[in-house]
């Protein structure tokens, strides 16, 4: 079993997948469309690596402002997780995404990425970051429940 975690954008869906013990999050492409309700080519790529990755669970950012509050960009994530589980079948699960895009940034700048090219990576790096929280998480439940 694997979990693919996506950072859901206006134009780009960062895109990282699991290992099979589900300890570690690995970046895998980022999804880019021309227009932003351009989901048909987005959705047929995730359902494309679901099948290649053995993808059980996937996990969406939901990008929510910093005071907790939830603006345009949170429904139309909810729109689009909606439309993942009427085409996968698979669960979807929202995880908080807030400050993950700038973790992103800070860890390419701390890697020595130059500026100019630190957007081509942003979206994937802030899904290994979504989905290594859910890994995370997910494993410190089971282990305080033994």
């Amino acid at each position: 079993m694997r979990i693919m975690g996506l950072d859901f954008g206006s134009k780009t869906v960062g895109v990282a997948v699991s290992d099979s013990l589900l300890l570690t999050a690995q970046g895998v492409e980022i999804i880019r469309r021309s227009r932003e309700n351009k989901l048909r080519q987005t959705m047929a790529r995730i359902e494309e690596l679901i099948l290649e990755y053995e993808v059980e669970e996937i996990v969406l950012g939901c990008p929510k402002h910093l005071n907790g509050t939830e603006g345009v960009r949170v429904e139309l994530t909810e729109e689009f997780r909606e439309k993942l589980e009427r085409r996968t079948g698979l669960p979807v699960f929202l995880w908080d995404e807030r400050l993950t895009t700038v973790e992103a940034d800070r860890t390419m700048k701390e890697a020595g990425v130059r500026r100019e090219n630190r957007k081509e990576y942003v979206d994937k790096i802030a899904a290994v970051l979504i989905l290594q929280g859910y890994l995370d998480r997910r494993r410190n439940a089971r282990e305080a429940a033994e």
